[in-house]
């Protein structure tokens, strides 16, 4: 090739394999919104895409299996004596994958003055989560599949000599899930069962493992929900927690839930939770408020 030809010839060449290269890359960027609405979920309170406080098979965002999704969410809990505040972010990859990060600030009020931290005592614990699908679709294929995913949260409580003064073992530690959740969308039902591996003191806001029991346990979370309208479902979950910890006997959490999609991409969900006893305080009875925006 003369060479007069040559640097045009590569600049060209270049422009091509570019040009390609940002296709690509745009292509796998892709957010299309197009799911069907509130067919994403809502968001845990530990972050991960699900109802209020059951772990769903579901994908966070409004991604299909041809782009990404995105959401973020905030999250206060209001019990008697206690208040949990949460946020987070989420991202779902082709609505196979998904990567989450979410910060829990748990409040003692005057439960901590009597317990000898100081009034307003806060317990703060960050969780990294991530889940796989596996096979199946909420809505779509056959019947009798459900999506199955697999995921795994680390939990890190940033308050590591507190949590061991009352007994933990460790303030980090790992769960893992196993997930089926099914939309039926003829009668407009939601059904979810999650088996949970778990050492988690009140969801790892009090460490992890105890005097009482140190390794994980098999738990147990179920959700079903009833969809009244595109936009409106009201249901209920059911969480088993283990009880590690000879000081702080731990109950079952359940909750009683409406979400609404506002609009394709928020949602407001309102909720009232039982987690029985909580460091001693029983009958911890309250409101759950999220708000979620997904694309």
């Amino acid at each position: 090739m003369p060479k007069n030809l040559v640097l045009p010839a590569l600049a060209c060449w270049l422009g091509v394999m570019l040009s390609g290269a940002s296709a690509a890359a745009r292509e796998a960027i892709t957010f299309d919104s197009g799911k069907l609405i509130l067919t994403n979920g809502v968001t845990t309170i530990e972050g991960s895409g699900g109802g209020g406080l059951a772990t769903w098979a579901t994908i966070s965002g409004m991604g299909t299996n041809r782009a990404v999704g995105i959401s973020a969410h905030v999250t206060g809990v209001e019990l008697p004596d206690f208040r949990l505040d949460t946020h987070g972010i989420a991202i779902g990859i082709r609505d196979r994958v998904e990567l989450a990060y979410a910060r829990q600030n748990f409040n003692t009020r005057h439960v901590g003055a009597a317990l000898g931290l100081g009034r307003g005592f806060q317990f703060n614990q960050d969780i990294f989560s991530a889940k796989v699908r596996l096979a199946g679709d909420l809505v779509y294929g056959p019947g009798w599949l459900p999506q199955i995913s697999v995921g795994a949260e680390h939990k890190r409580n940033l308050d590591g000599a507190v949590v061991r003064a009352v007994g933990a073992r460790a303030s980090a530690g790992t769960d893992f899930t196993v997930s089926a959740t099914k939309l039926f969308l003829g009668a407009s039902v939601l059904a979810n069962a999650t088996v949970r591996l778990t050492k988690a003191n009140q969801f790892g806001l009090l460490g992890f493992g105890g005097d009482r029991n140190g390794g994980r346990s098999v738990q147990f979370e179920g959700s079903l929900g009833w969809m009244l309208t595109s936009r409106l479902v009201v249901g209920g979950e059911w969480r088993t927690r283990p009880d590690n910890l000879q000081i702080a006997h731990e109950d079952d959490a359940k909750d009683l839930f409406a979400a609404w999609a506002v609009t394709r991409h928020v949602t407001v969900t309102a909720a009232y939770v039982d987690v029985g006893s909580v460091a001693t305080f029983k009958n911890q009875r309250g409101g759950l408020l999220s708000l979620q925006l997904a694309y």
